[in-house]
């Protein structure tokens, strides 16, 4: 880069592009430009300029020239400021403007700007992906500007909500015993696509697949997003923490045909996206105004390429794809049997090792878990989720299916003879109710949207215990905490690859706002006194989380996967009478034991979901049964360090209403 940056844009229906330097972000005026001379500045459908003595933070942006022609689908606009599709960094003025970009008439000084950014500068200091086995990984989704933004979460001003924000409080996820982080969107997006005079929270509305989001940088200088997420990331694996992304590869902030023109619309319309009415509108697959054209050669390699860059630049351990089903679909929109991006990703030697995490379904339908294309890739298991909310909130029918989830959900998975981590088990996530909102609310309450409590889903299969919302009554408060460590135990214990929700470790609420994408506010952010609140909460999921992390570093000392370890297993399924399970749509008792000889270990795992206790009989073990949870028990006796648990002398089991117990003995 000493001796300058040879710019590079892909466009096939362009007449001319123009490349524009700035000093500053707000400038209306480039501090130069330079037109693109198609004779000696175009290679096929790339234009290409080299410019010497250009240094690591340079703006810069680019104007294209073409026709417009929305029926035929071609909206080249001369007049706006475009982002480089393949820029590492991106600056924001304070006068941003995403109105400026729908609308005719230059916005150079609204405009976002691109950053030439030395991707060799930097010392990781020997930092590495740390490839942790996923039977060994326990997942906490969460989002870096809700983490630390609260006033109350002890991180200086300065770096509230930003990563340098998440590295102060890396001891606290240590703690909890996670071992990865799923980072809700961090490439840079636009927070004004939102309803007015609110903001676009979660970040579902990326304008760039290659840079940091600036407002997450407690560093405000053109280059320090990179720097600082960078930072964060090797503090991370340095906590033997890995690092997902959740990626949007299935749509942009640029919308429906009366949206902004950003980027992609202005540089090549037609080849980005995927269109109907002969090129007129967009098509909708995402649920957001338009659908990324995955499958197109070009857009294909710029997912690679961003993929392999924040692998290999920014040494990221994993990606969680957003509405992955719809990477499946090709230029009109039809599903394809094999689709070449997934294959592409797949296959391709760089991403090796990789976590590839689908979220197997989009907006229009297309629900593809249980058989989604490829054979290196986990699945958020919304069944999961849907059949053990139905069991524990007593529903007539589910304890058939939630037998099948205990163990990695074979009905589903079974026939692909893959690991039980093929199933990314989760009860909540960003997208939906918090567990605490999950056991204190019936019905969503989203006014605070603005839409009239009309958005967000309305099959939220939850169950208040007898209150809408908060309550001081003891008992209520007593069944929400035993129904909250229901649901982390199963979690948790269950095979597969397990998944938190950031805050459902101290019961966080947001006052029953299920769809709180637009809730950059106390209603998001993770409240830092319910660690002391609820934190007999916090305890339980503590140990929960480093059992499970110990227990899964067994199995693979003896160089033994969950599956297999469970296919050698003798098993059984017991009701409340030993080996007769109740297998009737009016059952709400289940119980699981499994003999592994290898690790000289039977354990017994029984779930109530009944309104009244129910004793259990046990089945026959040659040593006592020991006891290390029981949810009906008060803290701390509701778990206890597993080689402290203590016995059971009977031979029968009392579980509580609504309630699971974990016993084990040795062979």
């Amino acid at each position: 880069m000493d001796g300058g940056v040879n710019f590079n844009l892909f466009s096939r229906h362009a007449t001319g592009v123009e490349l524009l330097l700035f000093d500053r972000e707000d400038d209306a005026i480039p501090t130069r430009s330079i037109t693109l001379d198609p004779r000696y500045n175009r290679t096929y459908n790339y234009w290409h300029v080299f410019v010497p003595k250009i240094q690591s933070g340079q703006l810069y942006a680019y104007r294209v020239l073409g026709p417009s022609e929305p029926q035929c689908g071609m909206r080249f606009d001369s007049q706006k400021v475009l982002l480089d599709p393949y820029g590492r960094a991106v600056v924001v003025p304070r006068g941003y403007a995403r109105d400026a970009a729908s609308r005719p008439g230059d916005n150079a000084a609204s405009a976002m700007k691109s950053v030439v950014v030395d991707p060799y500068d930097y010392d990781w200091e020997g930092d590495a992906p740390l490839q942790r086995p996923s039977a060994s990984t326990i997942i906490y989704e969460m989002h870096v500007g809700g983490f630390t933004r609260n006033p109350n979460s002890g991180v200086a001003d300065a770096k509230r909500g930003t990563f340098a924000g998440l590295i102060d409080k890396i001891p606290y996820l240590q703690q909890l015993g996670i071992t990865a982080v799923e980072l809700l969107p961090v490439f840079q997006f636009d927070a004004q696509d939102a309803p007015k005079g609110r903001v676009n929270y979660w970040g579902y509305a990326p304008i760039s697949f290659f840079a940091p989001h600036q407002a997450y940088s407690s560093d405000k200088s053109p280059l320090g997003p990179v720097n600082e997420f960078r930072d964060m990331v090797k503090a991370l694996h340095r906590a033997g923490i890995e690092v997902i992304l959740d990626v949007v590869f299935n749509h942009t902030a640029e919308g429906n045909q009366t949206g902004p023109t950003t980027c992609f619309r202005g540089i090549d319309n037609p080849a980005y996206y995927i269109l109907e009415g002969g090129g007129e509108n967009y098509a909708n697959f995402s649920g957001c105004g338009n659908t990324l054209n995955a499958n197109q050669p070009v857009v294909r390699r710029m997912i690679v390429d961003s993929l392999r860059y924040w692998v290999h630049e920014m040494h990221v351990d994993g990606f969680r794809f957003d509405l992955a089903s719809i990477l499946t679909r090709d230029a009109s929109g039809a599903p394809l049997p094999n689709p070449p991006v997934l294959w592409d990703i797949e296959s391709h030697p760089a991403l090796a090792g990789t976590k590839l995490l689908a979220e197997a379904w989009d907006a229009a339908g297309l629900y593809q878990v249980g058989c989604f294309v490829g054979d290196a890739w986990k699945e958020w298991n919304g069944r999961f989720r849907d059949d053990v909310r139905d069991f524990f909130r007593g529903r007539p029918g589910a304890v058939r299916r939630v037998a099948d989830r205990l163990l990695g959900s074979p009905e589903i998975y079974g026939h692909e003879h893959r690991e039980a981590e093929q199933s990314v088990n989760f009860i909540t996530c960003h997208d939906g109710f918090t567990l605490n909102d999950l056991v204190s609310y019936n019905e969503k309450h989203n006014e605070a949207n603005g839409h009239g409590n009309a958005d967000g889903c309305n099959d939220n299969r939850s169950w208040n215990c007898g209150v809408e919302g908060p309550t001081d009554d003891p008992v209520i408060e007593s069944l929400r905490n035993r129904q909250v460590k229901n649901f982390l135990s199963v979690t948790l214990l269950s095979l597969g690859m397990p998944m938190m929700l950031m805050g459902d470790e101290v019961r966080r609420t947001q006052q029953g706002n299920n769809n709180a994408y637009c809730q950059d506010s106390e209603i998001s952010w993770f409240d830092w006194t319910d660690l002391v609140r609820h934190k007999e909460i916090f305890r339980f999921a503590q140990m929960l989380c480093h059992q499970r992390s110990t227990r899964d570093v067994a199995y693979e000392e003896n160089r033994i996967g969950l599956t297999e370890m469970l296919r050698r297993a003798t098993k059984a399924w017991h009701g409340v009478k030993a080996n007769h399970p109740d297998w009737s749509d009016n059952s709400f008792t289940i119980a699981f034991s499994g003999e592994f000889r290898q690790q000289d270990l039977l354990i017994y795992f029984a779930l109530n979901a009944h309104w009244e206790p129910q004793e259990f009989e046990l089945p026959e073990s040659k040593s006592p049964w020991r006891r290390w949870i029981d949810t009906g028990l008060k803290s701390p006796d509701d778990i206890v360090p597993w080689t402290e648990a203590p016995t059971v002398i009977d031979g029968h089991y009392r579980l509580l209403d609504r309630s699971v117990v974990w016993l084990y003995s040795t062979v």
